[in-house]
């Protein structure tokens, strides 16, 4: 099994804080890992990287490649800054480090950074992305920080994306929810649009249990499904868990409960692997 998104440092966004104290240290965050991983059978997994990156590190993905040395299958997702997008050298520090096969995707955080997908200051990192076969993930819904505006988050402007760099493979992080319609609507018309499943419930074990509990998250479940099946394309969804926002054991049986279990191969790995190309 493939967990395409989960985080293993900071993500450094305005007002989302460090999301959880098992980021706060290195070791601490890959033992954490390795068990969680081991105990939902999950081979391989990707990490988001870290916002307002720096000069030796312009893709923030220094923290995520040190916990990654302690944990097998894990590999960096770096984060696309749209203010530098249009300094050459930024950009070309930013293609060294995909030529050194240091990251698998970029992230676009959407509504925690207040730029459109559409911006001219991602367009370096789409080209980017078509030169190098890498694909791109945008922060889609539901904010974690009060800072952020929802407007930027909503999936439907990443069909302008889309339709504008078809040679470009983007994926909507989270399914785009609440707006899953809408990210549904994106997946079916295009083909170079892909969705992942992580956020849609986040907390300790105790959010996976209980009787009132269970009613919420049988309700979730229906919804996440309806618009799965709109979107006509299950060889364009991606698990991801959102550690450590959530348990990876629990999530795993959410997400399955909502997908039909002859799709199951598909979503919680081949899709992955070959968009990834891990």
């Amino acid at each position: 099994m493939i967990d395409a998104h989960l985080h293993v440092v900071p993500p450094n966004l305005p007002g989302a804080g460090s999301l959880s104290p098992l980021l706060e240290s290195a070791e601490a965050t890959a033992s954490a890992l390795r068990k969680e991983m081991h105990d939902a059978g999950v081979a391989a997994a990707l990490a988001m990287g870290s916002c307002f990156t720096t000069l030796d590190d312009p893709l923030g993905v220094n923290g995520t490649l040190a916990v990654a040395r302690h944990v097998p299958g894990l590999h960096a997702i770096g984060v696309a800054d749209p203010v530098r997008g249009a300094d050459p050298d930024h950009m070309h520090r930013v293609e060294a480090v995909v030529a050194a096969g240091q990251v698998r995707a970029l992230k676009l955080y959407l509504g925690y950074l207040h730029f459109a997908p559409t911006d001219p200051g991602y367009r370096p990192y789409y080209e980017l992305a078509e030169r190098r076969r890498l694909p791109v993930i945008f922060h889609t819904g539901d904010t974690y920080s009060p800072k952020a505006k929802l407007r930027f988050a909503q999936p439907l402007p990443v069909d302008d994306a889309a339709v504008d760099h078809p040679k470009a493979c983007f994926v909507l992080a989270h399914f785009g929810n609440p707006w899953l319609m809408d990210a549904a609507e994106v997946v079916y018309k295009n083909v170079n649009v892909w969705a992942d499943l992580s956020g849609f419930v986040v907390g300790g074990a105790d959010a996976f249990a209980g009787a009132e509990r269970k009613e919420l998250l049988a309700e979730t479940a229906a919804e996440l499904s309806r618009a799965y099946r709109y979107a006509e394309r299950p060889n364009r969804f991606l698990y991801g868990s959102d550690w450590p926002l959530a348990p990876m054991t629990a999530y795993r049986d959410f997400i399955a409960s909502a997908i039909p279990e002859s799709h199951q191969p598909l979503v919680f790995e081949e899709n992955a692997r070959l968009l990834f190309r891990l």
